[in-house]
């Protein structure tokens, strides 16, 4: 009946599902009106009601989708074929604040696929409470209707759209269906569920498609579309809703991306609840997914490992399928896909990238397939929506390096010392087995020629920087020092014995030959006269080289005095005594 709708509530008619493949649909249901409904009619409702599923032996269910609708805020419980159902999603229109109307959606494949082709019966569907007061204006109804999608082998490579929602009209609607990809329109289709229309109003009811006027006669005259009629089974007692289908070839054109849904009416009230398009659509669909990620410690590079798919497609993906990777809109890497890769197959691979340096370490990778590097793609695909992924990533950054104080060595001759390099880290936390030692900052980045025996360590070079890398979890931290040199004091002995017996046969001044090279040593006998002068290349064998005799004969058994002046700003000169025996 006539109402002026003051679009209170709707939602807008959009893209539900999608199914690429030998697909084709049916549909059947039932109303609860006795009836049809109209100010002097019947003002009861049925609280169920039964139809016949009917399907051929290569039909296999793939998906069943349940809508049920009435006057009223809505009854969301109720059961098919003494299954209890739950509305899982719900919709609402309204005509006025008093004249509201409800929808609901539910799943019902499981059910479907497991009683198969039978009767089925709506029932604990029960409006009756409410429905008077809808009465006096034609507004009462309830029905239901399932849309069936199944897979047949001898069908063409179909693209099946399933779009819901709930919009109305009693004057005029305009439905843009997006989401179309037509290669081929012959037998092309396009199917509604509508509630409310009436039989008896045909003013200025027209529905039309890119324009053109689209009709069944006699089931569905150009001028009464919405009329309580099911185009699968030729009923006309569907009192108040309408479960169609239209063929659409000479109405949408190959290469279409979108169709336009035009209804108009001059009194009667219709909500349109789904519509279903089925169009030959022979195309791949890429899409991609990053599966894991390797990254390693101070590296900006990152291994991906991604796969590539051809799910949702009626067509092989070519090989070489181009693929690009951003960070911050810039593009890190490239690389393609190997093989064709077949209706619902994938492929596997992998790609090093690099990070800019000034990057922020906590950063997203985008990854898009189809796409040439500069986000533009090159494969007519199905859906050109499902080309891109991205992956949160923290890159492992090192913390800056810290410096140590130097570790001091004892020259022990040409500016070499032995040391300890776990002396450089007294005060630091740290277990030996997560320390290592390298004598570049290559090598530690790397891992490779670590100094292999570090408690006992000569340095090559004076100064010499020594880098440590201490394993901290999930990276590490890296530590360096200077290895330096000082000439420390040496050490003198009482005495020596310089007999042939190879102990002991030299004034041997630890700490002093090849360390403090311009020494000089002055050896004094007990009458103050000098005996010997030597130097870091003369050493003292116990004899004589200076006085006007004896020199190079071998000096008495007894006590000498020396002066060591070294010849270092660090040092004054010592003075001490030595006994020389045979």
């Amino acid at each position: 009946m006539f109402g002026a709708s003051s679009q209170l509530m709707a939602q807008d008619i959009s893209l539900f599902q999608q199914f690429n493949g030998h697909y084709d649909y049916t549909a059947f249901g039932n109303t609860l009106n006795a009836i049809e409904n109209g100010s002097g009619g019947n003002c009861s409702i049925l609280t169920s009601s039964s139809a016949d599923l009917n399907l051929n032996a290569n039909q296999n269910i793939v998906a069943a989708y349940l809508y049920w609708a009435g006057s009223g805020n809505g009854d969301f419980d109720i059961a098919l074929n003494g299954t209890p159902i739950t509305a899982q999603r719900t919709f609402n229109d309204a005509l006025d604040p008093t004249r509201v109307f409800f929808a609901a959606f539910a799943d019902v494949t499981d059910i479907i696929t497991n009683q198969g082709s039978t009767t089925y019966t709506i029932s604990d569907f029960d409006l009756s409470a409410i429905i008077n007061p809808f009465c006096p204006t034609g507004t009462n109804f309830g029905g239901w209707a399932i849309t069936v999608i199944y897979q047949d082998d001898s069908l063409p490579l179909n693209q099946l759209n399933v779009y819901d929602g709930l919009q109305s009209v009693p004057t005029f609607l305009s439905i843009t269906l997006d989401n179309l990809n037509v290669l081929d329109n012959e037998d092309a289709k396009i199917g509604f569920v509508a509630w409310e229309g009436d039989a008896g109003l045909a003013v200025n009811e027209q529905l039309t498609i890119n324009g053109n006027v689209i009709s069944n006669f006699p089931l569905n005259p150009a001028n009464n579309a919405f009329n309580g009629t099911n185009s699968f089974t030729g009923a006309s007692d569907l009192y108040n809703m309408d479960i169609d289908v239209y063929n659409i070839q000479d109405n949408i054109s190959i290469g279409d991306t979108s169709a336009t849904i035009e209804l108009t009416s001059g009194q009667d009230f219709v909500m349109i609840n789904n519509i279903i398009t089925v169009l030959n659509s022979q195309l791949p669909d890429a899409s991609i997914s990053i599966d894991d990620y390797i990254v390693n410690c101070g590296d900006n590079s990152v291994e991906l490992f991604y796969t590539v798919y051809n799910t949702n497609s009626t067509d092989t993906l070519p090989a070489n399928t181009l693929i690009a990777f951003y960070v911050d809109g810039i593009l890190i890497g490239q690389s393609q896909t190997t093989n064709a890769i077949t209706i619902g197959a994938s492929e596997s691979g992998s790609i090093i990238v690099s990070v800019p340096d000034d990057i922020d370490p906590n950063l997203t990778i985008i990854a898009i397939v189809d796409d040439d590097g500069n986000m533009t793609g090159t494969i007519t695909e199905i859906n050109e929506d499902n080309n891109i992924t991205f992956e949160d990533i923290e890159l492992l950054v090192i913390p800056d390096i810290v410096t140590l104080p130097n570790l001091i060595g004892c020259n022990e001759g040409f500016e070499i010392s032995t040391y300890n390099l776990y002396d450089a880290l007294e005060g630091q936390d740290f277990n030996e087995e997560n320390i290592t030692f390298y004598q570049s900052l290559e090598d530690l980045e790397t891992g490779s020629s670590p100094i292999l025996i570090p408690s006992d360590f000569n340095n090559t070079s004076s100064p010499e920087t020594i880098y440590v890398r201490l394993t901290s979890p999930p990276c590490y931290e890296v530590f360096q020092f200077d290895l330096t040199i000082e000439n420390c004091p040496p050490f003198i002995p009482d005495g020596f014995s310089p007999n042939g017996d190879t102990l002991n046969d030299w004034f041997n001044i630890e700490g002093l030959y090849n360390i403090f090279t311009e020494h000089n040593l002055i050896i004094y006998n007990r009458y103050g006269d000098i005996v010997f002068e030597g130097n870091n290349d003369k050493p003292w064998y116990g004899k004589i080289n200076r006085g006007l005799n004896k020199q190079g004969s071998k000096a008495p058994v007894g006590t000498y005095y020396y002066i060591l002046n070294l010849n270092d700003p660090n040092y004054q000169p010592i003075v001490g005594w030595v006994y020389l025996n045979y």
